[in-house]
């Protein structure tokens, strides 16, 4: 008997009983689609998280007040012995390899001018932030610089804003209320989206001490530093650390992050993430593979007789190994195979329905969820494999 032959035989064994087949690979379907289109949606976050960040460049790193232990979102949790002022990011700017700073301050403060208005995000900033947070300039033109401890009332509008409030009207030379306060507008940002969920359009930008006096704040909410390109990120954030331990009285109570700390935490979440979906999967798979063993055992019963003869007709026991081996792989290669084309199917639909969400396949988790169903069919045939070869001819044949 040749493999042809084996081959051929196991798939009329599959197609002589339909249904019962088609109720085997229901498992591995429903394990392996599970598995292919949560660790699509994974990598796709993953993906938007990493452009997300990487959109400011990969020399910028964060500031913020308060020492974090633990893992988390920066500035999230952590008291502070003393604030992060604008002194100490007028300070920053004196160690080597730091080519702009950005303090910031930011709250919600009603935004109104010519009869509309409503509450958004105000974000007390500098002259420097279109470069180090790479927003570009629509109309007009951003803060001016000047020395940070003063406060301006002067306003750049992000588009949304202008247009919600000046709707198609020019809005350079114009005056708006911010918390109640009259600022000139000068500028207006270009289009941006959202980032990170936030939309950044929807928001106003004011000089820092003037958001400092409209929240009634003294101390800054972040510090992003941009470093020179090239430079070595762990020398910068030790120079930051020993300048401000300094200033802070030998207590470094703050956190500095840089974009490859942001990363690893989201990779460490993901990477729970796709260990929890793995779990899924694999109880899944494991229903598959009983499926697959109860029924090629059962199979095997049934075909005694069949069995015989073929011992009776030459065929070995290596034979009818193959043979059994050959069919239950093929059942669960086929379970996967259906169930990886049912999770692009639904991904191609989900992207239909929802554009903004973030999936994606790569074709490596094709191949390892077909490999892992091919394995899974294997290693569920083995008992049932063996009992055939082992069955004895002359029994098998008295059985018919």
């Amino acid at each position: 008997m040749t493999f042809g032959d084996a081959v051929r035989f196991a798939i009329g064994a599959i197609f002589a009983h339909r249904l019962r087949s088609s109720l085997t690979m229901l498992g591995i379907v429903i394990g392996v689609a599970s598995v292919v289109l949560l660790t699509s949606l994974g990598e796709g976050t993953r993906r938007y998280l990493v452009g997300e960040f990487t959109q400011f460049g990969t020399n910028i790193l964060g500031v913020n007040p308060g020492r974090i232990q633990t893992t988390g979102i920066v500035g999230a949790v952590g008291g502070t012995i003393r604030p992060l002022t604008l002194d100490d990011s007028m300070a920053l700017l004196r160690l080597p390899g730091i080519e702009r700073i950005v303090p910031v301050a930011f709250g919600m403060a009603r935004v109104s001018g010519v009869g509309r208005g409503r509450s958004v995000f105000v974000y007390g900033v500098n002259s420097d932030l279109p470069a180090v947070w790479k927003f570009a300039v629509g109309q007009g033109r951003f803060l001016p610089e000047g020395d940070l401890d003063r406060g301006m009332a002067l306003a750049v509008l992000g588009p949304k804003v202008k247009r919600e409030i000046f709707g198609d009207r020019n809005a350079l030379g114009e005056h708006v209320r911010v918390a109640g306060r009259r600022f000139l507008v000068i500028g207006v940002m270009a289009a941006k989206g959202q980032l990170l969920g936030l939309d950044v359009d929807d928001a106003v930008y004011v000089p820092v001490a003037t958001a400092l006096e409209l929240f009634n704040r003294r101390d800054l909410m972040e510090i992003d530093v941009q470093f020179t390109a090239g430079a070595r990120p762990d020398t910068i954030v030790e120079g930051i650390r020993a300048l401000l331990t300094g200033r802070h009285d030998g207590e470094e109570d703050f956190t500095i992050t840089t974009q490859t700390d942001m990363l690893a935490v989201m990779d460490r979440v993901l990477d729970i993430v796709s260990i929890a979906v793995g779990g899924i999967g694999a109880i899944s798979l494991i229903v598959g593979a009983i499926g697959i063993l109860t029924m090629m055992w059962i199979s095997v019963g049934e075909r005694t007789a069949e069995i015989g003869l073929a011992r009776a007709v030459g065929a070995g026991a290596p034979e009818l190994l193959l043979i059994f081996l050959l069919e239950s792989a093929l059942l669960s290669l086929g379970g996967g195979a259906i169930g990886v084309t049912l999770a692009v199917a639904v991904g191609w639909g989900i992207r239909l329905v929802a554009p903004g969400l973030p999936f994606r396949t790569p074709p490596g988790y094709v191949v390892a969820a077909l490999a892992v169903s091919l394995g899974v069919g294997l290693a569920s045939g083995v008992l049932p494999a063996r009992r055939a070869a082992r069955l004895d001819p002359i029994e098998s044949l008295r059985a018919e």
